[in-house]
């Protein structure tokens, strides 16, 4: 979840179609959804020319800057609007990312999530622009099978990577627990002494990993009184204004969380406890997140680009959904997981015993009482969505499209950039997931 682009009374509006979880099966697509190919960034000609037309601008202070479409040139352009804080690749030589490129990955069909037997099908070419993909890449056997760019994307260009964020954030805990350097079992006040009063006051670590914490806390954008709204002026993302007196950053907006209801009784989704676990990662290795990103995982894995991370008035970076990169070393990272921390470049970057935590998930009694219906036998663990399937498939999860998807048993990774109207992941999920799942089957025949 991240709200930068929610910037207006009409851009809050368009996020009626949002809820407070990124896939929450209730949230229903548009009756009549935008036509992909006449909201392209083509054929609206956002910020064309020099300089661009009035009306073609997109800017930090544009009130319609942030609202589908102009989202589509916007989620490839962050930097060009917002503060951020570098997350250097390294001096080393870039992962290889060899190619095998296969034509007939497009032809994949699969019934969407939802539709009766009498239905048609549907191939992996449709789904592409019915989703608003930006980019997506596939991997099998650590050969690239399919790379397609659409729309402000390009193989160079960073994208938003929205909450995919948090599965990173989430991977760099357990990274330092297994050196030894964090205690998921201790209380967060051990590391936090600050958010004694808060809700985080008794809560654990392992807790805020796995998103188990009973925060009063609402990212319903239908309400113009949930505290997203307040999280969102902490942080800069919306204009604060001249009478302003709230929380100016993120560490301040975190220090008025108060508690509601149980730790540890059921899996709520609350963007609040990524940033809690961010902070957690700041003072424990003393390092900003985007240096402790680089270190732990991005130089070591072979980026072939610098990421970046947006960043509040003071600097701090957004754990909950700010950070950006590059599809293809999105696509780096998912390999890596997927050969148990081993990189492209044969490097160990992340420990074997990390990744094999995430992929055993967390407990599916607790996820199961959040009411994702397209998700059922899903756990969370670490900041991952894990799926129990037969093949154990898990990912990282981002409003508006964003995805890496692993598929141990298959062999692939599929990584994808987007930029859906609906910013609920129930708006790509009925789509992408089966279209997933077809092409790994699909890999697997002889």
């Amino acid at each position: 979840m991240f709200f930068f682009f929610q910037r207006t009374a009409l851009a809050a509006a368009f996020a009626l179609l949002a809820v407070n979880t990124p896939s929450n099966a209730q949230t229903p697509a548009p009756a009549a959804p935008p036509d992909p190919a006449a909201t392209s960034v083509e054929a609206m000609g956002w910020m064309k020319g020099f300089p661009p037309a009035p009306d073609k601008l997109i800017t930090f202070d544009n009130p319609a800057g942030g609202v589908f479409p102009r989202t589509r040139w916007s989620f490839s352009h962050v930097r060009e609007t917002v503060p951020t804080a570098n997350v250097w690749r390294g001096s080393g030589a870039p992962s290889p990312l060899p190619a095998a490129l296969r034509n007939d990955i497009e032809a994949v069909t699969f019934k969407p999530l939802g539709s009766t037997a009498s239905e048609e099908t549907m191939t992996f070419a449709q789904m592409i622009p019915r989703t608003y993909t930006d980019g997506i890449l596939v991997m099998h056997r650590g050969r690239v099978v399919y790379e397609k760019y659409f729309g402000a994307l390009t193989p160079e260009r960073p994208h938003i990577a929205m909450s995919v964020t948090k599965s990173f954030v989430g991977t760099l805990a357990a990274i330092l627990a297994d050196e030894g350097k964090l205690d998921p079992s201790a209380l967060v006040t051990r590391y936090l002494p600050e958010l004694k009063d808060t809700a985080y006051g008794d809560a654990t670590v392992r807790q805020v990993m796995d998103m188990t914490i009973g925060v009063h806390y609402s990212e319903n954008y239908a309400d113009p009184k949930a505290e997203i709204w307040d999280y969102a002026r902490a942080g800069g993302m919306l204009a604060q204004g001249p009478n302003y007196t709230g929380p100016k950053s993120f560490y301040e907006f975190l220090a008025t969380l108060k508690k509601e209801g149980a730790h540890d009784t059921a899996f709520a989704y609350k963007t609040v406890n990524a940033e809690v676990l961010a902070w957690v990662l700041r003072r424990v290795s003393n390092q900003p997140l985007a240096d402790l990103l680089s270190e732990k995982i991005w130089r070591r894995i072979g980026a072939e680009q610098d990421a970046y991370f947006m960043v509040d008035r003071i600097g701090t970076e957004s754990g909950g959904g700010g950070l950006n990169t590059v599809l293809r070393d999105l696509a780096r990272f998912g390999e890596t997981m997927r050969n148990g921390g081993r990189a492209p470049n044969g490097q160990q970057a992340i420990p074997k015993a990390v990744v094999e935590d995430i992929q055993r998930g967390g407990d599916p009694a607790k996820f199961v009482k959040a009411g994702y219906t397209l998700l059922p036998g899903w756990s969370y663990r670490n900041m991952w969505w894990v799926s129990n399937n037969p093949h154990g498939a898990y990912m990282a999860r981002g409003i508006h499209g964003q995805s890496i998807y692993i598929d141990p048993k298959a062999e692939m990774v599929i990584v994808r950039y987007a930029a859906h109207p609906v910013a609920a992941s129930a708006g790509n999920d009925p789509l992408t997931l089966p279209a997933f799942h077809a092409v790994a089957e699909a890999l697997m025949r002889p």
